[in-house]
């Protein structure tokens, strides 16, 4: 049996934690069962779910918490459940997204389905807690301790920096994405906001074969940054006539942004009949207001998507080796999350955060 890891991770202990002041230290994972593998952890992406967790945004954090969902390790110990259902090795490269865990139960309409993330009992890879009672800590750490099920290999040709922030800033706009036709029935895509989630839309979106791919921000500062990503048109807000110039003229629509001042029937408008817009970014707040007319003058959808399944990131890990996806990442040492986290929250990266434990790094020659 493979020696107990010692779990040690940037702690946030409270909501001040957000800005800067984790603290570096143990913690008690769940007990490790043969459903189980335990993940030396090389990378680990910095996505805006932490910034909200951390400051108890989206409703009070139970801390202590460690978090970070965006993992990628190697596998260091695995159960014999979870070799057996997910052909995961000792040694093998694998990467864990936002979810650890749900019911997996045969008589679950959703588990059953594949559907785990719209399990009532899905258990988020961090500041959750697991049947057993156990919390769920994330990827700010050296070790991850995860079950089998929503552990995926990462296959080669991808390095393991530009694959830790696919795990759920990536497969959260992959999933609606592919889910709702892009490229297929929906041949015209705008996607709004161009940060670290909308980056992930735009390269998408072309690799999934749209024909024309529209990003949508207020001004027209990141415009070189999205025609590079695969853009094919660009909509600025602040222009006066922005939702004139280009009404009726999407099939679907990803919302990234996570402002509850966004012009939402302003976005609704640019949709075709029958068009449809997807929320994936998620305020503090809540959304504006919209006349009721917006959807049902032209048949028009509107819905929201959260994060993927295990299938999602492996159809997504798939079509980005097919499709040479290349994400724009910037490598952060592990030891400087304090600071990383600081300058998420004040639109530094471009466009991805990726934190790196150089010490597992170096020690698996990974």
């Amino acid at each position: 049996m493979a020696p107990e890891p010692q779990f040690n991770g940037w702690l946030g202990l409270d909501a001040n934690s957000a800005k800067g002041n984790l603290t570096w230290g143990p913690y008690t994972p769940k007990p490790f069962t043969e459903s189980e593998i335990d993940i030396q952890i090389t990378h680990c992406g910095v996505c805006g779910s932490d910034i909200h967790t951390l400051r108890s945004g989206w409703g009070a954090t139970d801390y202590p918490c460690v978090v970070g969902h965006e993992i990628i390790g190697t596998a260091i110990r695995v159960g014999s459940q979870a070799a057996k259902e997910r052909g995961i090795a000792v040694g093998d490269r694998v990467g864990v997204g936002a979810q650890s865990g749900s019911c997996l139960k045969a008589d679950c309409e959703y588990c059953s389905d594949g559907d785990e993330v719209a399990c009532p009992h899905m258990v988020g890879t961090y500041n959750g807690k697991f049947e057993d009672g156990s919390k769920s800590y994330g990827g700010y750490a050296d070790y991850s301790r995860t079950p089998g099920h929503f552990v995926v290999k990462i296959p080669e040709g991808l390095e393991s920096a530009d694959a830790a922030p696919m795990m759920c800033g990536g497969v959260t706009v992959f999933a609606p994405l592919k889910r709702n036709g892009c490229g297929t029935t929906a041949k015209r895509v705008g996607i709004v906001g161009v940060g670290g989630l909308g980056h992930f839309g735009l390269l998408f979106a072309k690799a999934l074969g749209a024909e024309k791919v529209v990003a949508i921000s207020r001004t027209t500062g990141k415009k070189a940054d999205a025609e590079k990503m695969g853009a094919t048109g660009f909509i600025a807000t602040q222009d006066e006539d922005w939702v004139q110039n280009n009404a009726g003229t999407l099939d679907l629509i990803i919302s990234t942004v996570s402002s509850p001042d966004m012009p939402l029937s302003g976005y609704l408008a640019l949709l075709a009949p029958k068009g449809q817009f997807i929320q994936v970014g998620a305020p503090e707040d809540v959304l504006p207001p919209i006349h009721a007319f917006s959807l049902i003058r032209n048949s028009i959808k509107i819905g929201g998507s959260l994060i993927g399944t295990p299938k999602d990131i492996e159809d997504m890990l798939e079509l980005v080796v097919e499709k040479k996806v290349k994400p724009w990442v910037q490598k952060i040492p592990m030891k400087e999350a304090n600071k990383a986290i600081v300058e998420f929250e004040e639109g530094v990266p471009r466009y991805r955060f990726c934190l790196v434990n150089e010490e597992n790094v170096k020690k698996l020659g990974a």
